[in-house]
């Protein structure tokens, strides 16, 4: 297999990396590694993180507004038990995600 200088540099310093394994052996573990993660599979985990970002900052808007008027003395909101099922879905999301990485 033929590699020009820069990829030769790169995989010699990944073998070091590695307790100095040879590049066939490095070559051969990454080919058959079972928990490697591709560049896609990293941009669609990227991409549902941010979705699950910014599902926590619109429920954490709701929460500071539920105790705010809670804290001035209202009734407590009809509203929190919707919120607090929102907290829980966006965090099932998100354990769902992290788990899959």
């Amino acid at each position: 297999m033929k590699v020009t200088p820069e990829e030769e540099l790169a995989l010699l310093v990944k073998c070091n990396q590695q307790g100095g394994i040879t590049v066939p052996r490095l070559l051969v573990e990454s080919a058959l590694s079972t928990d490697r993660v591709t560049a896609s599979q990293r941009q669609e985990s990227a991409v549902e993180l941010f979705a699950i970002r910014r599902l926590l900052a619109g429920v954490s808007n709701n929460v500071n507004q539920l105790a705010r008027q809670a804290n001035a003395g209202g009734p407590f909101p009809a509203e929190a038990a919707a919120t607090l099922a929102a907290v829980r879905r966006v965090v099932q999301r998100l354990d769902a995600q992290l788990l899959k990485d």
